[in-house]
């Protein structure tokens, strides 16, 4: 019930809040041209998303096979492959590899992974120093805050408030441009990649003919963090694997499109294992950890397992009115927008992040920009069905529904009561949660059903 107040605490205040509001408009109006562009370029969209669809249809169904496959294909290369059952796991995991190997300094590249286990904060509390590659992650570790959105963790700033933060932490001029401060962020990261001891990344697909993860990201600092230290750790989530590497001329081009409007993104890397013999550059050791952390729980839904089809474009959460209202930050989970809704329940807990799925218009927008074609506002309802299946709700929330739900079926029920006692019920228990922006309604001193038959009897008569 906390988590649940505390959203709405947080709504109520980021919906009200103009300045936020206009920054996260102005930044997704950015990328609603650019994805206009995008999509374009593709001679039958709608036949490639249905494609993918299907593709991840079929690993979903034979996870049990592909990921053994993958498995013995990177080992076959040198790689090593840890199974994490949950963000403990993984943690332990990662801090031995980096404890074996007397590493101090760890570089990261995005991962929305890493943020799901809290590694920074895990590695800092062992006295390891961890740092954010990517500069949107960059900036908000700067900020001791969480990524806002799945693709761009600073979508919440204006160039105002970045240029202020690193005056404040680097003394650059107050009116830097974003050239500046991105050659800023270059120098001060540059040096870190050469020093670090382990370099840790996510992973965008995982691919089972080839045992081989793929990266794909703007700026280049997944191939330095990948590459300069001498220890490699991806830790990716046991849904993201593809059947194979031919797949990735479907996938590679929907992520771009829908992720940032590109056709395709700057830099597309694929990695299978250590450094080879015959190879000049890449990691003396290369480790995958496979992290369920909640993941399996979906998939035991056979009605709602389709919310791992996710390739994390963030498109659903660009398109969602709620989202952009209340912005990444309110969900206080990982995974924001739709899709996070919809898959955190299952990876956290019903009874702690049930509201989430109420968190939404059932517009149906979220479905329809989905690359994969994740039928996602009907996942949110099959969540709401499964919370009150549970008796996840409360007992009030139950008795309220039972109540209703008796009056709505049977006319007598409704016009026991006139409509003077019903305004009293909603000025008294509605008027804060329901009447607090909107005007109140006001129910007619006699329903429908007893005006017509009175108009009815006065005919007759």
């Amino acid at each position: 019930m906390k988590t649940a107040e505390e959203f709405l605490e947080k709504s109520d205040e980021k919906a009200f809040d103009l300045p936020h509001r206009k920054t996260i408009n102005y930044n997704i109006g950015k990328y609603n041209a650019a994805v206009e562009r995008g999509l374009s370029k593709f001679e039958n969209l709608e036949a490639s998303k249905k494609k993918a669809h299907v593709i991840k249809w079929r690993v979903m169904e034979n996870l049990d096979k592909f990921l053994p496959e993958f498995e013995s294909n990177f080992q076959r290369r040198g790689g090593k492959v840890i199974w994490a059952n949950d963000a403990a796991e993984a943690q332990q995991e990662i801090l031995n590899i980096i404890k074996r190997n007397n590493g101090k300094t760890v570089i990261k590249s995005k991962s929305m992974t890493t943020e799901e286990i809290h590694l920074n904060d895990f590695l800092e509390q062992n006295n390891i120093e961890s740092l954010e590659s990517d500069l949107g992650e960059y900036i908000v570790q700067l900020l001791g805050q969480a990524p806002y959105h799945i693709v761009t963790p600073a979508m919440h700033l204006s160039a105002t408030d970045i240029a202020q933060l690193f005056h404040d932490k680097f003394g650059t001029p107050l009116d830097a441009t974003p050239p500046q401060l991105v050659q800023k962020a270059r120098e001060l990261l540059r040096d870190k990649y050469l020093k670090a001891d382990i370099g840790i990344s996510g992973g965008n697909f995982l691919i089972a003919d080839t045992g081989s993860i793929a990266l794909t990201e703007n700026e280049g600092n997944a191939r330095l963090s990948t590459t300069f230290p001498k220890i490699h750790i991806a830790i990716v989530g046991i849904e993201k694997v593809i059947p194979s590497i031919s797949d990735l001329d479907l996938f590679w081009p929907l992520l771009a499109s829908h992720g940032t409007g590109q056709n395709l993104t700057v830099y597309n890397t694929i990695l299978s294992g250590p450094r080879q013999p015959n190879e000049t550059d890449g990691p003396e050791e290369m480790y995958v950890i496979l992290l369920d952390n909640g993941r399996t729980n979906l998939l035991a839904q056979k009605e709602q397992r389709q919310g791992l089809y996710c390739i994390r474009c963030g498109a659903c959460l660009n398109a969602c009115p709620v989202y952009k209202n209340i912005g990444g930050h309110t969900y206080n989970t990982t995974y924001s927008g739709p899709i996070g809704s919809v898959i955190t329940p299952h990876f956290k807990g019903m009874e702690e992040f049930k509201h989430l799925s109420y968190a939404s218009s059932l517009c149906g927008k979220c479905s329809e920009v989905c690359p994969v074609k994740i039928d996602i506002h009907k996942m949110l309802l099959l969540n709401r069905r499964d919370a009150a299946a549970g008796h996840e709700n409360g007992k009030k929330e139950e008795i309220g529904w039972s109540m209703f739900n008796r009056m709505m079926q049977k006319r007598k029920w409704m016009d026991f009561f006139g409509g003077k006692f019903k305004n009293f019920m909603l000025k008294t228990f509605f008027k804060k949660s329901w009447g607090k922006y909107r005007e109140m309604p006001k129910v007619a001193d006699k329903s429908f059903a007893k005006q017509f038959e009175e108009m009815k009897k006065e005919r007759e008569s």
